[in-house]
């Protein structure tokens, strides 16, 4: 009875071993494929998983872009991190050069493709718009909707009646993920975080608002072009303020024209419009576009001049004058020799 159990136990023990080797030759190649990449070539791929896929869908799509070889292997791996519920749909820029674990890990955390968005200084609502509209980052309808959304701004702590002026010019990274709510507050959560409470005290020292300081900002922010002239621009129009004098600042005449391209005419300077500082007295209603922070510090610090006239001399710079008579010269050497 002895000698035949031995037999037996000798016949299994192969088996057994075998059956030891298969599993570790199966962990072996399982945690190769974990680090493998798909290939070497570091192939960039763009890939989007639509809200709603499910696991096995955005395994396809992952397959077909290339960056799985093995489907089953990516099953496994899933169901070892609990992962087929965890993903996250959304658009992600993901490399041949990833291994399976790294392309899991990226929409298990919800690493989406970021794109890199520079708003510049004197954009207006529009242009921000047609922006963010080019990277298909909004719904402009909805965006644009949402910028004179009273309700939503001031949850937002902005009283105001548009987001206008209150979009800070800056370098973003934005997601397709995101909602035109998180964009617009992103943006200005950042003017929150660049205008601080001493700017909001020096306003009010000088008269202005919060409103006020950010519109006069955004007058000079279109006037001036050189860094250096912006105090300057800043004093003719605190001067003018002080004396009861339209500002005459001509991006305001075209402010919110449909469709307006090209040089500001007459016809413009006497068109009917609340913006329009040729035809009103004193700020306009709001801000005409969004100013950096160069424009808001002039705006609170003008320079000391007795500055109340300027005039383009066509290379970016400005004559400025104190009295109409020198003003009228300026243009004349200026103006009527650009015309």
């Amino acid at each position: 009875m002895t000698m035949m159990m031995k037999t037996v136990n000798e016949k299994k023990f192969p088996i057994i071993l075998s059956a030891i080797a298969f599993s570790l030759f199966l962990m072996a190649t399982f945690l190769t494929y974990l680090k493998s990449p798909v290939d070497q070539n570091d192939t960039q791929v763009t890939v989007e998983i639509p809200r709603g896929a499910s696991f096995t869908a955005a395994v396809t799509i992952l397959s077909d872009a290339g960056l799985i070889k093995h489907k089953a292997l990516f099953y496994s791996l899933a169901k070892l991190k609990n992962a087929q519920n965890r993903i996250r749909a959304g658009e992600y820029e993901l490399s041949t050069s990833m291994s399976p674990a790294h392309i899991l890990e990226k929409m298990i955390r919800g690493e989406f493709m970021e794109y890199t968005v520079a708003i510049p200084e004197g954009y207006d609502v529009k242009k921000i718009t047609s922006r963010l509209a080019e990277d298909k980052l909004i719904n402009v309808e909805t965006f644009m909707k949402l910028t004179r959304d009273r309700t939503f701004l001031s949850s937002l702590g902005i009283s105001a009646d548009s987001a206008e002026g209150y979009l800070f010019p800056d370098t973003y990274a934005f997601t397709r993920k995101m909602s035109e709510k998180e964009i617009i507050k992103m943006m200005i959560t950042r003017y929150q975080e660049k205008v601080t409470p001493a700017m909001k005290r020096k306003a009010e020292e000088i008269g202005l608002s919060e409103q006020e300081f950010i519109t006069l900002a955004s007058l000079i922010e279109k006037e001036a072009r050189l860094k250096s002239e912006r105090p300057l621009v800043s004093a003719v129009f605190h001067n003018r303020l002080q004396k009861e004098m339209k500002l005459q600042c001509d991006p305001t005449a075209v402010y919110g024209l449909k469709g307006f391209e090209g040089g500001i005419k007459r016809s413009h300077l006497r068109r009917k419009s609340p913006y329009n500082t040729y035809v009103i007295n004193g700020l306009p209603p709001g801000p005409i576009a969004s100013p950096g922070m160069e424009s808001m510090m002039a705006a609170l610090y003008p320079a000391p001049v007795d500055y109340i006239y300027f005039v383009a001399k066509n290379d970016g710079s400005h004559q400025f004058s104190s009295n109409l008579r020198s003003h009228n010269q300026a243009v004349s050497r200026y103006q009527n020799k650009k015309n």
